[in-house]
């Protein structure tokens, strides 16, 4: 007789793009002067170097850095190929465009999503995500969410999708990697949670993974949803 599955105790969710609207939070501080269709090309590459350049660090093995130090000099080198633009952009401008990583609102079905994950079904929800703890916090208030606990790969000293980031995360909420389901809207990182024996579930945004075939990311995972509005029921069937 075969043994029952194990029971799913926790969900990990992946935070900015996944739970939150970045976009709309950077173009609308993007100067007006820039027509919006252009200001929102100029946004996705800004976020897509940023996964690139996070990317590489990984590669290299090389220390952890202050997300917001990160966007900084990505910015500088953006402008570079976008020179039409550069006039619109002083301290202030770019002062600004960095805080708006910082308050980020919540994708309009989020917030029931989760609260009937903890609420219904009684599960433990979980930040997991790179970047700084700070901006994780100023996140959490600012889109209204409420999670158990908040992991950022500042406190874990590791990035995504390295397997420690997920290892270390387990140990510390006490949990094995069957009892739980990581929910992402970035392929890399259900990959490295794969990886660490975890369930996937991948959450489609329009404003990541440009580069990823969704064809293909629709079999990859252990689930391909449009959005979280019925992530609870998925998540109940798990």
């Amino acid at each position: 007789m075969a043994s029952p599955s194990p029971k799913i105790k926790a969900v990990f969710f992946d935070f900015m793009g996944t739970c939150l609207d970045w976009h709309s939070s950077v173009v609308g501080v993007l100067p007006w002067a820039i027509p919006r269709d252009e200001a929102s090309k100029f946004a996705l590459e800004w976020r897509r170097r940023y996964f690139i350049y996070n990317s590489e660090r990984v590669r290299q093995n090389l220390p952890l850095e202050d997300i917001d130090d990160s966007l900084t000099h990505l910015l500088d080198d953006l402008l570079i190929d976008y020179p039409n633009f550069r006039t619109y952009f002083d301290i202030y401008t770019k002062g600004r465009l960095i805080e708006a990583w910082h308050k980020q609102p919540a994708w309009p079905e989020v917030n029931a999503a989760i609260r009937k994950i903890r609420q219904e079904l009684g599960l433990e929800a979980f930040v997991l995500g790179n970047g700084t703890t700070r901006l994780q916090l100023d996140l959490v208030q600012y889109s209204g969410l409420s999670f158990n606990m908040i992991f950022s790969s500042q406190l874990l000293g590791v990035y995504k999708p390295a397997p420690e980031a997920y290892e270390k995360t387990l140990q510390l909420v006490k949990l094995k990697p069957e009892e739980v389901v990581m929910v992402a809207a970035h392929a890399y990182d259900l990959r490295g949670a794969q990886k660490a024996g975890m369930k996937t579930i991948y959450i489609y945004r329009w404003t990541d993974d440009v580069d990823e075939n969704m064809d293909q990311l629709k079999t990859e995972f252990d689930v391909f949803l449009d959005d979280m509005q019925t992530l609870p029921a998925v998540i109940a069937d798990l």
